[in-house]
């Protein structure tokens, strides 16, 4: 089962507990999932994994912010093989029927949310997962990838 099937069945799922990150803030998330409010997608068509830039250093603003979203990945990658070796049930997953893949997942990985924090449930579908929102994350990737290439950063 994919990832982000999974993640779009849990968001609209009002009884999923999922926790979604507060305004103005995002998860990291691979090229698979859509570039959107509360989900920092890389640059698409463009250098991304970290042993692609072992050929040469990232040259545009895009493949900069690429290569630093690899790395922020790269150690979330670990988290998940920690969690893995702390909930083996979490690499046998296939046999499982969707929504068990989707409990076992919840159930291992989750929190309950916070009071007051993360996005109201009642706009994800015509707010957060919109036109509006994947334009506001277009432009806010943006601006972390002029930042980067920022001289003062160098």
């Amino acid at each position: 089962m994919h990832d982000s099937r999974v993640l779009k069945e849990v968001a609209f799922n009002l009884t999923s507990r999922f926790p979604f990150p507060p305004p103005d803030n995002y998860y990291l998330c691979d090229a698979a999932y859509t570039n959107t409010r509360g989900f920092m997608a890389p640059y698409r068509n463009t250098r991304y994994w970290l042993a692609d830039f072992r050929r040469g250093r990232p040259l545009t603003r895009e493949e900069r912010f690429n290569y630093a979203h690899a790395q922020l990945r790269n150690v979330i990658e670990c988290a998940y093989g920690v969690l893995k070796a702390r909930f083996p049930i979490l690499k046998q997953m296939a046999p499982y029927p969707f929504t068990v893949q989707r409990n076992i997942v919840i159930d291992t990985m989750v929190t309950p949310k916070v009071q007051g924090r993360g996005i109201d449930r009642e706009n994800i579908q015509g707010i957060e997962w919109g036109p509006e929102a994947i334009e506001y994350m277009r432009v806010l990737r943006d601006q972390i990838a002029n930042q980067l290439i920022s001289p003062t950063l160098r």
